[in-house]
């Protein structure tokens, strides 16, 4: 990934909907190979239960910005300090079904052992870049969502973990910004909207 070209890009920014949020993607080196760490959220939260994410969270009333609200849940979650992450740049906001726009921060971090806050967090997962790119690891869906209409819903399948939803749509943005890859325009299947999202 050349990260230069997120220290050079100009996100677009959501200012209207009704709460604020942000994550971290930390890139990790190691052994000249790049990987993303990902959280797998705790099976009892209410929204977004047992799905992949980037550290993050909502924004508190005590946070300085939206970089800092990042950093602070990311030290929550997974124990990574704020002056470990070296902060390269910001993707587009993004908006979620749960009403919050997000706004992702891509940080290059340590390569060290991350202890995740059980209370929010199941188990931390570093996934290769190389295999986020495979082709074989990638499909995606259309369907109509009541409130925002037609969507394309992306999953990345690495190392038995699903990519997918809100930060399946970050990863789309960081890889194309980053690399020669690109989402396919081709859509693997359309479903009805009520049907339940395939995650396996």
């Amino acid at each position: 990934m050349e990260l230069g070209r997120v220290a050079e890009y100009a996100p677009r920014e959501v200012t209207d909907e009704e709460r604020d949020a942000a994550v971290v993607a930390p890139v990790v080196e190691r052994d000249g190979e790049q990987f993303l760490l990902f959280t797998k959220r705790a099976d009892h939260l209410g929204e977004h239960a047992g799905q992949m994410s980037f550290p993050g969270g909502s924004r508190e009333p005590s946070d300085d910005d939206l970089l800092a609200t990042a950093l602070r849940e990311a030290e929550e979650e997974i124990g990574l300090r704020p002056e470990e992450a070296e902060v390269v740049g910001r993707l587009d906001d993004i908006r979620t079904t749960t009403r919050y726009a997000v706004s992702p921060f891509v940080a290059r971090v340590p390569d060290r052992e991350y202890t995740p806050d059980e209370r929010e967090v199941a188990e931390i997962a570093i996934l290769p870049v190389s295999g986020l790119l495979d082709p074989e690891n990638y499909e995606s869906e259309r369907r109509e969502h009541p409130q925002y209409g037609e969507a394309v819903v992306h999953f990345f399948r690495v190392n038995g973990y699903t990519v997918w939803g809100a930060t399946g749509r970050i990863l789309v943005q960081l890889l194309e910004l980053t690399t020669d890859w690109r989402a396919p325009e081709k859509i693997d299947r359309v479903v009805d909207p009520d049907a339940d999202v395939r995650r396996g």
